[in-house]
């Protein structure tokens, strides 16, 4: 993999991830950008003792432009749009409406004694997977897959050395339903000033259990669903994917290496390899339950940065708001108010079904 770093005409990094050693990514940025706005505001709550990120010029960002607009593809003849190149692999660059930035402008003046404030910093990047608009991740080759896990793991080691980065959150969100603004085959990367409300959980759970037995959470319930077997989707020799047993969901599934990693850095070359086939099995199956596209999320949960990284175990989350053909799982009062999620398909079922699609 060829790994070409250039700057944007408003200053932002661009990093190119080629196939081909002899691919040229020489071409500049020609547009006339107005700087990058600075970094946004995290807000805390001390009621759930939670960071919030107050990011007003989100407002403006791009919504859903048609695919002659789309600023993902490449720039061809008149038409420049994030990318200079006129195609590419797999491309990261700095988000143009950051939630996050190192770009701190000024520290934000105290709201109340009991709301701290803070400048968001931190970074957010958008990953291209392909410079072929009307494609999906489920059509990517796995050679095309591996080069998107060599790029995030490249990202997640160079935003872990980032001032004040604590944890570093990779995903993909699919699909209009989901509530993606550019339609364009891509991912985000999130790299946090703090270790996130989720993870907090996680890793208190995982440490219980460590005090407890001795041994690592989620190795044990990995180890646990591969022996019961009804919630497994799809393994192979490195990665298991299943449904967890208390699924929140309509269909989530688990891809979980089995060897316990903190990160995707730690990935050894036929863990990395292994993952590709394994995965677009199971987007295919996603997309195969109702024959139709399926938006979906895909969350890779990491170890922080700095702390209780012998209690991670890298997994990633997927899941889907459709809970039917014709119907979308809506977070309403139980799960909006109270955190507490009422799933309307048993996981064995989801998992019966996936493995049947």
């Amino acid at each position: 993999m060829k790994r070409t770093q250039i700057e944007l005409a408003d200053g932002r990094e661009l990093i190119y991830f080629d196939e081909r050693d002899d691919a040229v990514r020489d071409q500049p940025d020609r547009r006339d950008l107005p700087p990058p706005p600075p970094a946004s505001q995290l807000r805390y709550d001390p009621l759930t003792d939670e960071w919030v990120a107050v990011a007003v010029h989100r407002q403006t960002r791009t919504f859903l432009p048609p695919a002659d607009q789309c600023p993902l593809c490449p720039s061809r003849g008149d038409r420049h749009s994030e990318i200079p190149a006129p195609d590419y692999d797999v491309v990261v660059f700095e988000n143009r409406f950051p939630s996050l930035s190192q770009r701190v402008a000024e520290e934000p003046a105290e709201i109340t004694p009991f709301t701290p404030v803070r400048p968001g910093l931190g970074r957010c990047e958008v990953v291209c997977f392909t410079d072929d608009h009307n494609a999906s991740f489920a059509r990517l080759s796995p050679g095309r897959v591996r080069t998107v896990l060599d790029a995030l793991a490249d990202r997640t080691t160079a935003l872990s050395a980032l001032p004040g980065v604590e944890q570093v959150f990779p995903f993909e969100n699919r699909g209009e339903e989901i509530g993606v603004t550019l339609n364009h085959p891509h991912g985000q990367i999130y790299a946090y000033p703090f270790v996130t409300p989720r993870t907090r959980s996680l890793l208190a759970a995982a440490r219980r259990h460590t005090e407890r037995t001795g041994g690592n959470l989620y190795a044990d319930v990995l180890a646990a669903e591969r022996v019961a077997g009804d919630r497994v989707v799809t393994s192979n020799e490195h990665w298991t994917a299943y449904v967890p047993a208390a699924a929140r969901w309509p269909f989530e599934v688990h891809v979980a290496p089995h060897r316990p990693v903190p990160d995707i850095p730690a990935l050894d070359d036929a863990e990395r390899d292994a993952f590709g086939p394994l995965y677009l099995d199971l987007l295919r199956r996603f997309d195969g339950l109702f024959d139709l596209p399926m938006p979906y999320i895909a969350a890779w949960h990491q170890a922080p940065v700095r702390v209780d990284r012998e209690l991670g175990h890298l997994h990633l989350q997927l899941f889907t708001v459709r809970r039917a053909k014709d119907k979308l799982k809506y977070l309403a009062g139980s799960e909006s108010g109270m955190g507490v999620f009422i799933n309307d398909i048993a996981p064995e079922r989801a998992a019966e079904l996936l493995r049947a699609a």
